[in-house]
Formats: structure tokens, C-alpha cells, sequence
């Protein structure tokens, strides 16, 4: 395996992890507010996946642009894409800021709004292929 497709494996295990758990994270809400009444339980687990998420973000980043560099694309490539990881960053940063003084359905509504600009990533990464 050569070191590019080495760092193509971990992007994409990195995007997975990423996505994966927002998806997950979305489940686990629901099951823990219906098993619970108790918040810190459901602050402790979006802690812990936030970890995760941001680490695998960052990730797939790094690896992202160590394959365009690499591949020497034209950074018009990038933009659809690039916009795209940007925009669910921020949608991230205002619901990881905005989370204990918003509503269950606010925060449902940026969570769902973060899995669907994340699910636009994958197409904008296949348009590039």
C-alpha cells in the first residue's frame, strides 16, 4: 500500500466516523431523553462523541487536503466541497455554543441540518471522482 492510499484509507474512515456519529448521536438522544430525565447523562455522551467527531473532522481534513495537494488539483475543485465542510462546521459551532440555551427542537433541527450538509459532502466528494 502505498503512503497515498494510506492516507485516502484514513480520510475516509476518518469522514465515516465523522458522519457516523452525528447519525448515531441523533439515535442516542432520542433513547437517553426517554430513558432519562437526568441531562448530565446526555451532556456527558455529546461530550464524548464530540470528541470523536471534532478529532475525526480534523482528520479527515488534514488528509483531505494531503490528497489534493498530492494530486495537484486545481483549487476550483475543492469549493463545493470546501464550502460544504465549512458550513457544518459552523452549523457544529453554533449548536455545540448555543446547546444548553436552545430548545429540543432547535438543537434537533441543527442536527439535523449538520447530517444533511455532511451527507452533501459525500456527493460533492464523489462529483470530484
Amino acid at each position: 500500500m502505498t503512503t497515498l492510499e494510506l492516507v485516502k484509507w484514513v480520510h475516509l474512515l476518518a469522514a465515516a466516523v465523522w458522519t457516523g456519529g452525528l447519525i448515531v448521536l441523533a439515535f442516542l438522544v432520542t433513547a437517553i431523553r426517554s430513558a432519562t430525565d437526568d441531562r448530565t447523562v446526555l451532556q456527558a455522551t455529546a461530550r464524548r462523541l464530540g470528541v470523536v467527531s471534532w478529532t475525526a473532522m480534523a482528520v479527515a481534513i488534514a488528509t483531505g487536503l494531503w490528497q489534493f495537494i498530492e494530486w495537484q488539483l486545481p483549487w476550483r475543485d475543492l469549493e463545493l466541497k470546501g464550502t460544504l465542510i465549512i458550513l457544518a462546521i459552523v452549523l457544529t459551532l453554533v449548536h455545540q455554543f448555543t446547546a444548553k440555551r436552545t430548545g429540543p427542537a432547535v438543537r434537533g433541527i441543527l442536527q439535523l441540518l449538520i447530517i444533511v450538509v455532511s451527507i452533501g459532502i459525500y456527493g460533492a466528494a464523489v462529483a470530484l471522482i
